[in-house]
């Protein structure tokens, strides 16, 4: 499956706010935005155009992208099922993109960013509903348990993210045993449940002109 492979620095510096998408290490100085709070490349410092517009439109769609780690090809298709849902387009987009197993892995505290979630449900150390699920984007459904294979506990990663994660309460709509390393999906995310800098109904623009 195709995945991006750069620099994920970069990507916060692009958007000019932190994504979280390296765990910890957003959380300290050694963050890059923090000392380099500037688009990259060789003129990055000095653009300062404004944007608006198109441009606005764009930026949302590439910074939603971006935190849940997915590539044009999937985010326009799931922007396309939730155009043919019904409901409001813009909040079943965000819901579908809250549903994968990488996100509510991360949601659960089982890893300290959706990147590395996505890592560990491709190396086979998610179950749900205690069978093995190695597919990111597999959409979780109410009812669901979603837990940590029991040979799979007393790994350094899981168990630096549970530290990680220790204080952290989990969305509205799971149910988190932090003991057992396993929640369960007790509703359909709501937009209020969805704590994320994003603005939903631009990306509903772009896709629809």
């Amino acid at each position: 499956m195709a995945r991006y492979t750069g620099a994920v620095c970069r990507l916060c510096r692009r958007e000019g706010m932190k994504l979280f998408l390296k765990g910890a290490k957003c959380f300290t100085e050694k963050c890059p935005i923090e000392k380099r709070n500037f688009a990259p490349g060789q003129h990055g410092k000095d653009r300062k155009a404004k944007i608006v517009g198109y441009g606005l439109q764009l930026r949302e769609k590439q910074k939603t992208k971006r935190i849940y780690f997915t590539l044009e090809k999937q985010f326009r298709n799931y922007f396309e099922k939730a155009a043919r849902a019904q409901g409001v387009t813009g909040d079943i987009l965000l819901q579908q993109l809250e549903r994968r197993l990488d996100n509510v892995a991360y949601r659960l505290g089982f890893a300290t960013s959706r990147r590395q979630a996505r890592q560990i449900v491709r190396h086979g150390h998610v179950l749900v509903n205690g069978k093995k699920v190695n597919i990111p984007s597999y959409q979780v459904s109410v009812g669901e348990e979603i837990s940590v294979r029991e040979k799979s506990n007393k790994l350094a990663v899981i168990e630096g993210a549970r530290e990680f994660s220790s204080h952290q309460p989990a969305p509205n709509w799971l149910q988190l045993d932090r003991d057992k390393l396993s929640g369960r999906v007790s509703s359909l995310p709501k937009r209020e449940d969805i704590n994320l800098p994003v603005n939903e109904q631009l990306i509903v623009e772009l896709y629809s002109k």
